[in-house]
C-alpha cells in the first residue's frame, strides 16, 4: 500500500511543480524587463514584461489548483506524519500561504490590471512583490521540506507529537540555504530556457523579431549564469549536506556498496546488482568523488556495508537512478 501511496504523491507533486518552478524564475526575469525599461525608456521592455507577466499568471494559477491536492494528500496518504509532526511542518506551510500567496497574488493583480493608475515606478514595485512572493513562498516550502530531510529546534512529547520549542532553529537549518537556493537556480534554468524558445520560435518563424531577439539574448544569459550557479556552489553544497547528515542516502545515491580505501570513484553509468551488492556494467573515474566531497583525492567515503541494513533506502536503485538522471 506505501507504494503506491508513494506513487500517487509523487505524481501530484511532480505535475504540482512544473508550474511554480516556472513561476518562479520567471518572476526576477519580469523584474529585469521592467528595470531595463525604466532605464532606458525603451518601450519594446515594458511590453516584455507585461508579455510575460501574463504567462505568470496562468501558471500561478495552474499551480495554486494542483497545489490544493498536494496539500490535502499530506493528510489522506500521510495521516499519521502530518497528526505528529502537524505543529511543526503546519507553521511554515501557513506562512507560505498566509504571507507568500496572498502577497504573491494581491501584487499580480496590481502588475496585472493597474499600470496606468500606479504609473512605471509602483508599478516596477507592484512586479518586485511579485518576485519577492514567490521567492517566500519556495523559501518556506524548502525549510518545511528541510525539516524533513534534518529535524532541528523540536522535542517530542509523551504522547509521540512533535512540537517546535527553537523557532529560530527552523530557519538556521544547516539543511536549508543549500536547498532553498539550489532550488532557485533550478528555477531559473527552467524559466531561462522557456524564455529563450519563445524568442528562438519568434526568430524562426519571422514574427516579432525584436522580441525574439531580446528574449533569446536574455533567456540565454540568465541560463548560462543559473546553469553555472546550480552545480556549483548550491549544488555541491547540496551534496554535500548529504554526505554530513545522511551519509546511508549519500551511498546509495552514488552506488557505493562497499567502502573503498585510498578514494572513492564517481560512477557515470551503472546498473545497481542488489543481489550481489554492486554495479554492474560501470563507467567511472577513480577518486574524483573523493576531491569533489572531501578536496582530498584519497578521502574514503563510506559505502552501504558500513550502515546497518535496516537503516538503507528502501528502494537503492530508484535513487540511484533517479540522482544519476538528474545529475545527467
Amino acid at each position: 500500500m506505501i507504494l503506491y501511496n508513494r506513487l500517487q504523491f509523487a505524481f501530484t507533486i511532480t505535475f504540482h511543480y512544473l508550474f511554480p518552478q516556472l513561476t518562479m524564475g520567471l518572476s526576477l526575469m519580469i523584474v529585469y524587463f521592467k528595470w531595463k525599461f525604466l532605464r532606458t525608456k525603451i518601450e519594446d521592455y515594458n511590453h516584455a514584461a507585461k508579455f510575460w507577466m501574463k504567462i505568470f499568471a496562468l501558471n500561478f494559477t495552474m499551480g495554486v489548483v494542483t497545489g490544493i491536492p498536494m496539500e490535502f494528500q499530506f493528510g489522506t496518504n500521510w495521516a499519521k506524519f502530518s497528526e505528529l509532526t502537524g505543529g511543526i511542518i503546519g507553521q511554515t506551510l501557513a506562512m507560505e500561504g498566509m504571507f507568500s500567496f496572498f502577497l504573491e497574488s494581491s501584487f499580480l493583480g496590481m502588475f496585472l490590471f493597474g499600470e496606468k493608475l500606479l504609473g512605471h515606478k509602483l508599478h516596477f514595485l507592484s512586479g518586485l512583490m511579485v518576485f519577492i512572493g514567490s521567492w517566500a513562498s519556495g523559501f518556506l516550502i524548502i525549510a518545511t521540506h528541510s525539516w524533513m530531510q534534518y529535524p532541528v529546534g523540536y522535542e517530542i512529547l509523551e504522547n509521540g507529537k512533535f512540537v517546535l520549542n527553537n523557532f529560530t532553529a527552523l530557519f538556521n537549518n544547516p539543511w536549508l540555504w543549500p536547498s532553498y537556493l539550489h532550488n532557485q537556480a533550478g528555477s531559473l534554468i527552467t524559466s531561462s530556457f522557456f524564455v529563450a524558445s519563445i524568442g528562438a520560435f519568434y526568430l524562426l518563424s519571422n514574427k516579432h523579431s525584436k522580441f525574439g531577439k531580446m528574449f533569446v539574448k536574455t533567456g540565454v544569459i540568465f541560463g548560462v549564469i543559473s546553469s553555472i550557479i546550480v552545480a556549483f556552489p548550491t549544488g555541491d553544497m547540496a551534496a554535500k549536506n548529504v554526505v554530513k547528515y545522511q551519509p546511508v542516502t549519500f551511498a546509495a545515491m552514488e552506488g557505493i556498496f562497499k567502502t573503498e580505501k585510498g578514494g572513492s570513484e564517481i560512477v557515470l553509468i551503472g546498473q545497481p546488482d542488489m543481489q550481489n551488492k554492486k554495479l554492474d556494467n560501470k563507467i567511472a573515474v577513480p577518486n574524483v568523488l573523493s576531491f569533489l566531497t572531501y578536496q582530498r583525492w584519497d578521502a574514503e567515503i563510506k559505502g552501504l556495508n558500513e550502515f546497518d541494513e535496516s537503516i538503507h533506502p528502501t528502494n537503492v536503485p530508484g535513487l540511484y537512478y533517479g540522482y544519476h538522471i538528474m545529475a545527467g
